[in-house]
C-alpha cells in the first residue's frame, strides 16, 4: 500500500470517521503537551455507575462496583488514563479498518460494520497492549506527578458522606485540584461543602478514611 492509496482508503466513507477522529485526537496530545490543558477526572461514587466530571483520568472503583465498573477496570482503566486508553482503542480500530477496506473488497456501506468488530479487537488489544505501562501509571497520579502523600491534608467533601457510604473529597495542591473516594472514619454525618481532613488510608488504597475539619 503506498501513500496514495493509504490516503484513499483512509478517507473512504467509513473510515473517513475514524480518520478524522484520530487526526483529532492527535491534535489533543499537542495541545495537551505544549499547553497543559486537557488534565480531567472520572469519578466513579458507590451510589451510582458513573459520575462523569469530565472525559480524562482514571477509575476510583468501590468497593461493590457494578458490572459495568469491573469491566473498565478489567480493561485497566483503575490505573490507566482514559484519554490515554481511548486513544489506543482509536489508532488499533483505524489501522484494523483500514486494512480490512484494502485487502478486502466488500461494499462501502460493509465498513461501517466492520468497524465493530474492529473496535472490540482494538478494547482487547489496548488491553494487554497497555498491561506492561500498569506499573509505570502506578506510580503517578493523574496529572503526571509523583503521589501525593493526603495523610493530614485538608479538602472540601463534593458529596455527602455517613456509616459506610463513599463520596468525593477535593484537595487543592500546588493549584492543582484532586478529587479523592473518601469515607468517614467514625462513620459520622458530613454534608457537602464541608472541610475533612483525612486520617487514614483504606489498606487497598482505593478510598481515604476522613474526619470533621474545623480548620478556618
Amino acid at each position: 500500500m503506498n501513500l496514495d492509496e493509504l490516503i484513499e482508503v483512509s478517507f473512504n466513507p467509513a473510515n473517513s470517521i475514524l480518520s478524522i477522529l484520530l487526526i483529532l485526537s492527535v491534535f489533543y496530545w499537542i495541545m495537551t503537551m505544549v499547553t497543559g490543558v486537557g488534565d480531567y477526572d472520572i469519578d466513579f461514587d458507590a451510589d451510582v455507575d458513573a459520575d462523569f466530571d469530565a472525559p480524562d483520568g482514571m477509575v476510583e472503583v468501590p468497593n461493590d462496583p457494578s458490572s459495568f465498573i469491573q469491566f473498565l477496570k478489567f480493561l485497566n482503566l483503575d490505573i490507566i488514563p482514559i484519554t490515554f486508553f481511548i486513544t489506543l482503542v482509536l489508532l488499533f480500530t483505524w489501522l484494523i479498518n483500514v486494512n480490512i477496506s484494502y485487502y478486502i473488497a466488500l461494499p462501502y456501506w460493509m465498513y461501517f460494520i466492520t468497524i465493530v468488530p474492529a473496535f472490540v479487537a482494538s478494547l482487547f488489544l489496548t488491553k494487554y497492549l497497555s498491561m506492561p505501562l500498569k506499573p509505570i501509571f502506578k506510580e503517578i497520579n493523574h496529572k503526571g506527578e509523583i503521589a501525593y502523600d493526603y495523610l493530614g491534608r485538608v479538602g472540601v467533601l463534593k458529596s455527602t458522606i455517613e456509616n459506610d457510604k463513599l463520596g468525593m473529597l477535593e484537595l487543592v495542591i500546588n493549584k492543582d485540584p484532586i478529587k479523592l473516594l473518601v469515607k468517614s472514619k467514625d462513620g459520622s454525618f458530613l454534608k457537602v461543602g464541608e472541610k475533612a481532613c483525612i486520617v487514614d488510608e483504606n489498606p487497598d488504597k482505593k478510598f481515604y478514611f476522613v474526619e470533621k475539619s474545623y480548620e478556618i
